[in-house]
């Protein structure tokens, strides 16, 4: 089994509004991730992600598509401590 790793993923272009965070958390939960995805006052998604490092890499990967009508025009990743965290939620 993998180590658990953690990455915050802040998705910049036509993210909101377009199911963008549904959609990831559809993706996570499949994959068994923990974590959350939230609308940022700037127009940016944040999500935050944990679980294996592969599945993890997996939806970051999906996080530079996004779903059908979004147009992702950036992607910034930060690795960060794993905190243990349960479920995946949208905020």
């Amino acid at each position: 089994m993998s180590a658990a790793v953690r990455r915050r993923v802040l998705v910049d272009g036509r993210v909101q509004g377009v199911l963008f965070r549904e959609s990831c958390r559809r993706k996570a939960l499949s994959a068994g991730l923990s974590g959350w995805a939230r609308n940022l006052d700037d127009g940016r998604v944040e999500v935050v992600v944990e679980g294996a490092v592969d599945d993890v890499d997996g939806l970051v990967a999906w996080c530079r598509t996004g779903p059908k009508h979004a147009v992702v025009t950036a992607v910034q990743v930060i690795d960060e401590r794993p905190e243990g965290i349960d479920g995946f939620r949208t905020c």
